[in-house]
């Protein structure tokens, strides 16, 4: 599957309704797909700090998004963390 798909398929799973593709939910969905492919990424490229420092920004920009949505719709946010695997 390539990186297109990918994407696709990650916002059809996250959004609220069929033309959403901007809600914060899936905004922290397709960060935390971003995250992981960067933490793989700096496991065996341990010197790159121009990515190491793309996935600090990546990291607080999703920490903002989910203090944001823990504040606006509860629900939502437990759901999402558990469905995406997040620790809170």
């Amino acid at each position: 599957m390539n990186e297109a798909q990918f994407r696709t398929q990650t916002v059809s799973s996250n959004r609220r309704h069929d033309k959403d593709s901007g809600s914060p939910e899936v905004q922290v969905a397709l960060l935390t797909n971003d995250i992981n492919s960067l933490s793989q990424h700096l496991q065996s490229h341990r010197k790159d700090n121009s990515s190491r420092r793309g996935l600090t920004l990546k990291v607080a920009r999703r920490n903002r998004l989910l203090k944001y949505l823990a504040r606006t719709n509860r629900d939502g946010y437990t759901a999402l963390i558990q469905r995406l695997g997040l620790r809170k």
